[in-house]
């Protein structure tokens, strides 16, 4: 692919070893978001009908389904279930959509992704198991001096 001189929003008909019919190639230019651009990405489908802009809606769409599935992974934990009946996995597998659905509208009201989301929730439980210690342990002093003050 080097030797082919691309730009974003070309789509160029070249042939790959091995496969007996030709082939769609397109170079994706993604956007950091400081504008920048990113290192390239190419596409390839076997459907010569579709042009550039096709092709590329295909794959956001397609892109959507991946983060869907890296998210259930991931954040829902989905492949760890420890259940072994059907109703125990049917349930886990309900939850694990579930919580993915409300990472979804948490990532939409806060404009951020599931992963910043989740490592949010655990310093806030971490925050939160913290403060419950702090309260058992002075729980715990308040009890040791007001038996010591018994005792006496």
């Amino acid at each position: 692919m080097s030797d082919i001189d691309m730009r974003s929003c070309d789509t160029h008909l070249i042939y790959v070893k091995g496969i007996d019919f030709p082939l769609s190639l397109i170079k994706l230019v993604p956007k950091n978001r400081d504008d920048s651009n990113s290192t390239y990405s190419y596409l390839v489908t076997d459907d010569l009908t579709l042009n550039y802009s096709e092709i590329h809606s295909i794959y956001q769409k397609r892109w959507k389904v991946e983060e869907f599935h890296k998210s259930l992974k991931q954040n829902a934990k989905i492949e760890k279930s420890p259940t072994r009946t059907l109703l125990t996995q049917s349930n886990y597998i309900f939850l694990a959509v579930y919580t993915f659905v409300k990472l979804e509208m948490l990532k939409h009201k806060t404009k951020t992704n599931h992963f910043a989301l989740k490592q949010q929730l655990y310093i806030k439980s971490i925050q939160s198991v913290y403060k419950q210690m702090n309260l058992i342990s002075e729980e715990l002093e308040a009890y040791k001096q007001q038996y010591s003050l018994l005792a006496a």
